[in-house]
């Protein structure tokens, strides 16, 4: 049985991290609103590279959740949180969830010291940029001992910022079977987002230590969501670290998965937001028949259920939030509870983003469509809502209540991932 219940006031917000919204809110604003975002998603990766160093220069945001051994300030994954919160309010294009919550997490549960010594003081200072491929997609990359060391072959698809990736952690097939390796791509050819060689198709490539040690080649994806940049990468016999010990590949992935689908949420909550205070400032002012149509009953009911649904969201992302940050048994169940309520928010929130903003809200040149493709995208990045409903029907002894076909369903949904081609 779980016990889905936690001191109250770990739900509420802290004066601390009261002062950290406030202040991300106002680089964000100056640096990545939505209409910079529109204007800029197209363009060059020194747009993230800027925002990253500053991110990290001014406030510390990658750090936040690293332990002080490691370079890091030492706070929890609540701090980090309002940091997703509000780059998700503002499509923040730079890499943060790869970055510091995928790779980051796999690190630090790995326990392997020497791989947190040598990488998390990096992504701590925002030197670093790190991504994850095989969480959850299959990778279809093994492992194998060359004369000097383990080097991998295979591709991975859809790897959130494969393309810009300074250190890729891959769960790949070795002889012992499933582990985690750590492939820096572009060691030897330079580091910081960017970095290694770009081709005029847009592949990249990189080389590992030595001569002939084998290359990394990483090519861009058209995704739907141009804020969210994913790439394939194709190992062939680049060098590689194993990370952990033999045997954790499976708990590690499990345990980053849930950090990933509690980070997502905080972004849902930070974009839904958005989207209504938007909605709430263009029916005030926009007039039909001589009045503000706001007024409308309609529209009021409109955005009340907009309300609700947003405001039941952020409590779950803020109990999912709370277990993290604790380490709490019902992680599981509160992280599949935050994915179905707060992606169902966003959707919502997107879709009335649109039709409440009347033909302006169906152009290129307005920011709503950019929200629009952001949920819908991630939908389905770690699995849609109906997953998340079969597992939480399997954590809470349910699962003789579905069958087979909707199980079916599910896992061909998930396949489809956000890719547009």
């Amino acid at each position: 049985m779980f016990r889905l219940d936690t001191d109250p006031t770990l739900l509420l917000e802290s004066e601390e991290r009261r002062q950290l919204r406030e202040v991300l809110r106002e680089l964000l604003k100056e640096t990545c609103g939505p209409e910079e975002v529109c204007k800029q998603v197209a363009g060059p990766r020194g747009h993230d590279r800027l925002l990253w160093e500053r991110l990290a220069g001014e406030i510390g945001v990658q750090a936040l959740a690293v332990p002080e051994e490691f370079g890091g300030a030492g706070y929890t994954f609540a701090e980090l949180a309002v940091a997703l919160e509000e780059t998700g309010r503002v499509l923040c294009p730079a890499p943060l969830l790869p970055t510091v919550v995928l790779a980051g997490h796999a690190l630090l549960r790995s326990g392997d010291r020497q791989a947190c010594q040598r990488w998390l003081p990096g992504i701590a200072d925002g030197s670093l940029t790190a991504t994850v491929a095989g969480f959850p997609q299959a990778a279809h990359v093994t492992a194998e001992r060359g004369a000097g060391g383990w080097v991998l072959r295979g591709e991975a698809d859809f790897v959130l910022d494969g393309e810009g990736a300074d250190l890729i952690l891959v769960a790949a097939e070795a002889p012992d079977g499933t582990r985690l390796f750590a492939c820096e791509p572009d060691h030897g050819t330079g580091t910081g987002i960017g970095a290694g060689t770009r081709t005029g198709t847009g592949t990249r490539t990189g080389t590992g230590p030595g001569v002939g040690s084998g290359t990394c080649e990483r090519v861009a994806r058209r995704v739907l969501d141009p804020t969210r940049r994913q790439a394939l990468v194709r190992f062939r016999g680049a060098p590689a670290e194993p990370v952990g010990e033999a045997g954790q590949a499976a708990a590690i992935v499990a345990a980053v998965l849930d950090a990933g689908w509690v980070a997502l949420a905080a972004e849902h909550v930070g974009g839904s937001a958005h989207a209504l205070d938007a909605v709430l400032e263009y029916v005030r002012h926009r007039t039909q028949f001589g009045r503000p149509i706001g007024s409308f009953q309609v529209v009021k009911h409109r955005l009340a259920d907009l309300l609700v649904d947003l405001e039941g969201a952020r409590s779950a992302s803020a109990y999912a939030t709370a277990c993290l940050a604790g380490g709490r048994a019902e992680l599981p169940v509160a992280a599949s509870s935050a994915a179905v309520a707060c992606s169902g928010a966003y959707r919502l929130a997107t879709a009335e983003y649109v039709q409440l903003h009347g033909g302006i809200g169906f152009t290129w040149e307005h920011p709503a469509h950019l929200y629009v493709r952001r949920a819908r995208a991630d939908e389905a990045l770690f699995g849609t809502a109906d997953d998340h409903r079969l597992r939480l029907a399997g954590l809470l002894g349910l699962t003789g209540r579905t069958n087979g076909a909707s199980r079916a369903n599910g896992a061909s949904r998930t396949d489809c991932s956000s890719r547009t081609d």
